[in-house]
């Protein structure tokens, strides 16, 4: 809403309480004034126009002090009830809003006792002071039942807005809550990331300074080619490491600018990059290459990836193979390696499920809609199985 409409409703909002007050004054007036007409006592009517007012007056400062209030108005409309005024609804007026309003905001004790009182007072007072004649109904039934409905209906009103209160913060609580569900998932999203990258490269950087180690005396040319392509390698870590560092940058930020993200069509990338740590593996195709959707993609390069860094760190073999199947609704991916039974060294986990790098894979592996199943084979070596989804849901 703009400032220009909401700057009427500031006098209109001043203006409100007198002028209710004012046709509550009229309606209480009107309730004297019947009693004029129909008995007869009291004989004039300015008494009750008096009492009334008073009465009215109070109501006032009814949000600050609602006992005080429900108090004067009680005294001032009993008072008329004593002079001879039947205690009808429109006599009544002031003291109904005044024990509406202490019921509507006092807590549920406080209102209840101050609401049994008030009823309580008014039903003696009508039965004892009232003229003689009339009904018991009109006279003591009617004034109560109109006390208590007042009551009730102001707590009533307060239960709805605490309720209604309740379930906004409720609800305010819920959104919170999928924020930051949404940030964790976030985070989680890019610590696989910042593992899958760093992880490989460090590995296959390590492996290339070690080779390099031992050809220096023996073999200077080819030391030299591989510190070359240790030098590359950490520049492309540096690279990837950057791009997912930048997810966590304002986005107003000009010079955040994303590399785009890995996919199988850099496998051949990453065997010539293993191939210069040692490890050469074995690329197979079964079926028509598809193409996948960028999550997918990053996917299934991610677990190739892991997968061909665990080998290098943990298996005792210079050999994997990777065999990639595209069948009409799901691609499968094996990588497996050909280590001897036994050969593997001590302290490496056997476990599928033992490790953040077989986590991550089967998370990835989840989040894109596939599965993906870690272990030893019968024949010696270890076996990675991931199968993506290659319909929509991919």
């Amino acid at each position: 809403m703009s400032r220009t409409e909401v700057a009427p409703a500031g006098p209109a909002r001043r203006l409100r309480e007198p002028l209710a007050l004012l046709g509550l004054f009229a309606l209480a007036v009107a309730g004297c004034f019947t009693s004029v007409l129909v008995i007869e006592s009291p004989r004039s009517l300015w008494p009750g126009v008096a009492l009334a007012a008073a009465g009215c007056a109070s109501l006032t400062w009814r949000r600050r002090h609602p006992l005080r209030v429900l108090a004067a108005t009680t005294a001032s409309t009993l008072a008329a009830g004593g002079l001879g005024y039947l205690l009808t609804p429109l006599l009544m007026g002031p003291l109904l809003l005044a024990l509406y309003d202490l019921s509507l905001r006092a807590s549920r004790p406080s209102a209840r006792v101050a609401s049994l009182a008030v009823a309580t007072v008014t039903a003696v007072v009508a039965l004892l002071l009232q003229p003689p004649g009339q009904p018991l109904v009109l006279k003591v039934v009617n004034p109560t039942a109109w006390v208590l409905l007042a009551a009730l209906t102001g707590s009533y009103t307060g239960v709805r807005r605490t309720l209604a209160t309740e379930r906004a913060e409720q609800e305010e609580r819920a959104r919170q809550e999928e924020v930051w569900r949404h940030v964790i998932q976030e985070r989680m999203r890019i610590a696989r990331e910042l593992h899958d990258a760093v992880a490989h490269h460090l590995a296959l950087a390590n492996a290339q300074a070690s080779t390099a180690t031992h050809l220096f005396r023996s073999h200077p040319d080819a030391t030299h080619e591989m510190l070359r392509t240790l030098s590359q390698t950490t520049a492309t870590a540096l690279r990837e490491m950057k791009s997912t560092v930048r997810l966590l940058r304002q986005d107003s930020d000009p010079l955040a600018e994303n590399a785009p993200a890995p996919g199988l069509a850099q496998l051949d990338d990453l065997i010539a990059a293993l191939a210069t740590a040692g490890l050469g593996v074995t690329l197979t195709l079964d079926g028509e290459r598809r193409p996948l959707t960028a999550g997918a993609d990053l996917t299934a390069y991610r677990i190739v990836q892991e997968a061909l860094t665990n080998v290098t760190k943990h298996a005792a073999t210079s050999r994997a193979n990777v065999h990639l199947a595209y069948r009409p609704d799901a691609l499968t991916i094996t990588i497996t390696n050909d280590t001897p039974p036994g050969s593997r060294p001590a302290g490496v986990p056997t476990e599928p499920t033992q490790g953040f790098g077989l986590i991550g894979m089967r998370e990835r592996a989840h989040s894109a809609g596939g599965t993906l199943s870690a272990g030893p084979r019968p024949e010696g070596g270890f076996r990675v199985t991931a199968a993506l989804p290659l319909g929509p849901s991919s």
